[in-house]
């Protein structure tokens, strides 16, 4: 009886020990699927805090970037005003004083009112979404002082922004401009470089590699370009409005809706130098 118990005593270990064994085994296995899946979730957050930070930082930058475009836009306000206000200290007389010549930026075109089959007397746009500047036009005229500020000063300071590549501040000085002087005959004009402004937004956007802001900046420029032609179809810049709101839309993938404007662009202004470049733009299109 003792050898038999011996021996069943010393078979009950070895399971036993075999039974340790495979459960160490399974737990060594269980343990490093565990350190590998917590090693995966921690690489997992690292890589999501990574572009968490991407985009925190990319949209510091945006918010220091309209930081400094509303300082800017401050600063001019400010200097306006204070001309503004030694030119409201100074007597008047009988004889306007005769302000020093603006050499910094060319006095924009004054706009006349046209019918809509008066030639465009602006230069016809390029055929790309590059905004061009118009030519200098001559120098302004001394004009007598006032309690308010005139319509070109906002407008050159809008211009000036423009062609220094400053798109936000110039959109925010020709909406000013449209505000105080919607009659004015330069309000075409102003209208039709915000949308200007908005088509070298997109351009930007692009080159950045930000499409969704270059599609919406671009849809933006459309609505922009529509404005001219609802509110100064006499403007001068209502022709060339047309065909930058086409080339946007051909941008935007819309051909049918600039294939529209294009054809209307022809048929509402046939002797303007943009309907050539609409009659050019629809044959290319028609022949694909």
């Amino acid at each position: 009886m003792q050898d038999a118990t011996g021996v069943a005593t010393q078979q009950d270990l070895l399971q036993l020990r075999t039974d340790v064994t495979v459960a160490q085994q399974r737990a060594q296995r269980a343990l490093g699927e565990a350190e590998a899946a917590l090693a995966q979730a921690q690489r997992r957050e690292r890589e999501r805090d990574t572009e968490t930070e991407q985009r925190v930082a990319a949209l510091a930058q945006r918010v220091e970037a309209l930081t400094a475009s509303l300082t800017t836009l401050s600063n001019q306000l400010d200097e306006l005003n204070s001309k503004l206000d030694t030119a409201s200290r100074q007597p008047r007389a009988g004889t306007p004083p005769t302000s020093a010549p603006r050499t910094a930026v060319p006095a924009p075109p004054t706009a006349t009112p046209s019918t809509s089959t008066t030639p465009s007397t602006t230069p016809a746009p390029q055929d790309s979404t590059t905004p061009t500047a118009p030519p200098a036009p001559p120098p302004v005229a001394s004009r007598p002082t006032t309690n308010a500020l005139q319509p070109q000063d906002i407008y050159q300071a809008a211009y000036l922004d423009f062609s220094k590549g400053s798109y936000a501040l110039a959109i925010a000085g020709f909406r000013e401009f449209l505000r105080r002087f919607p009659d004015q005959p330069l309000a075409g004009a102003a209208q039709y470089w915000i949308g200007e402004a908005h088509i070298a937004l997109a351009r930007g956007y692009a080159n950045a590699g930000q499409a969704p802001q270059a599609t919406e900046a671009l849809e933006q420029a459309v609505q922009e370009f529509r404005k001219v032609l609802a509110n100064y179809p006499r403007s001068d810049k209502a022709p060339a409005s047309l065909y930058r709101e086409a080339l946007a839309l051909l941008e935007l993938k819309q051909t049918d809706a600039a294939q529209q404007r294009l054809q209307y662009l022809v048929e509402t202004f046939p002797q303007s130098e943009e309907s050539v470049l609409a009659r050019e733009r629809l044959a290319a299109l028609r022949s694909n």
